[in-house]
């Protein structure tokens, strides 16, 4: 059994690697899905379950696909990757002293089984107070183009969070218990599965 990862996150790469977990990277092909109209756990599992089916055709019988998609919902609205520095500066405004949610879609593929399995996970997360200093400073320092929200909860972007509301790996783009979750009703374990014992 081999574990595909459909995604071009760097960061659930490296989440996967942290838990000594074998897996092969194929960057999906899919469009997202914008659809405002949706609500945020359709769209992100709509937007996994396209990623994961778009490199079906590139994996064997015997794969096992995983494909993801985090966007950030703040009052009503979705807030996707920003097209500009500007744009990442005012979806921080929007993001300082307030709560938004975190959701993240989940979809694996089984291809022996053909079984496909769509979940997924929201975290609150509420933002202190940003000084415009702060921002600038921030965005100075990291880029927030390929990030919803225009924002990391990691290295210095864990100065802009007061508190998570569930869970925090959800936030950086996979909710590892989740997919633990998911993956047993397939028969996979991930603790066996990063001693590289699953055949």
């Amino acid at each position: 059994m081999n574990l595909i990862l459909a995604s071009r996150s760097p960061r659930r790469a490296m989440l996967l690697e942290s838990l000594g977990v074998p897996f092969t990277v194929l960057e999906p092909t899919a469009a997202e899905n914008n659809n405002a109209e949706l609500r945020p756990h359709e769209l992100v599992m709509i937007n996994s379950d396209a990623k994961a089916r778009s490199v079906a055709d590139q994996t064997g019988d015997d794969d096992l696909i995983l494909g993801a998609d985090t966007i950030v919902h703040l009052e009503g609205r979705i807030l996707g990757k920003p097209r500009d520095i500007e744009e990442a500066r005012m979806m921080l405004r929007a993001l300082s002293g307030n709560r938004h949610f975190v959701f993240t879609g989940l979809t694996l593929i089984d291809r022996r089984s053909g079984t496909v399995l769509s979940d997924f996970e929201r975290t609150g997360v509420v933002f202190r107070h940003l000084a415009e200093s702060d921002i600038g400073m921030y965005l100075d320092v990291i880029s927030p183009l390929d990030r919803a929200g225009a924002y990391t909860v990691e290295g210095v972007g864990a100065l802009l969070v007061e508190r998570f509301e569930g869970c925090f790996y959800n936030v950086v783009g996979l909710p590892l218990v989740k997919l633990d979750t998911m993956l047993r009703t397939l028969g996979v374990n991930l603790f066996i599965l990063s001693q590289n014992r699953l055949t």
